[in-house]
């Protein structure tokens, strides 16, 4: 007989690994808008000006020409990254420090706001809204996706339970 003993501290372990992942992914991303604006600025104000899509008019009154509430957009996009960032290392830190409970509370918070960002901003709102999905140059969906799905991912594993080690017996 075999006895086979699961830690409790291998689930706590993954979730600060994966937030960790995340929140560098969102201060990289935030370093990047603040520190280089302009490249970023332009695929806003495209996707805002709907200028590389198909041009439909029952669509186009959709589409804001504004540059100043282009970049406001923007800049508010910028601001919703970095406070994502700090939220998601404060929850990182809190798991390297074993605070459970406070770190899947900020953890949570952190990859809701990213998925918010990335879903309801630029999959939903970007992607349908001012219709992103038909441009060619300015299609920022794919990558939009893969943020979603692996904050999602890192969301659920933040959830799963991990309480007292469990003990299976192997013949």
């Amino acid at each position: 007989m075999i006895r086979m003993t699961t830690t409790p501290r291998t689930l706590p372990l993954a979730a600060t690994l994966l937030t960790a992942s995340v929140a560098l992914y969102m201060v990289l991303v935030a370093f990047g808008n603040i520190t280089d604006f302009g490249t970023n600025q332009q695929f806003v104000r495209h996707v805002l000006a709907m200028d590389t899509t198909f041009k439909d008019e029952d669509l186009m009154w959709r589409a804001i020409t504004s540059r100043p509430l282009q970049d406001a957009a923007y800049v508010a996009i910028i601001v919703w990254e970095t406070v994502a960032a700090l939220v998601l290392c404060y929850g990182t830190w809190l798991w390297a420090r074993r605070d459970h409970v406070r770190a899947r509370r900020f953890s949570t918070y952190g990859l809701l706001m990213v998925m918010l960002l990335f879903g309801a901003g630029f999959i939903g709102i970007g992607g349908e809204w001012f219709s992103m999905w038909q441009s060619g140059d300015w299609n920022g969906l794919d990558a939009a996706t893969r943020v979603f799905t692996f904050s999602g991912i890192v969301l659920i594993v933040n959830h799963l339970p991990s309480g007292p080690a469990r003990q299976a017996d192997v013949t």
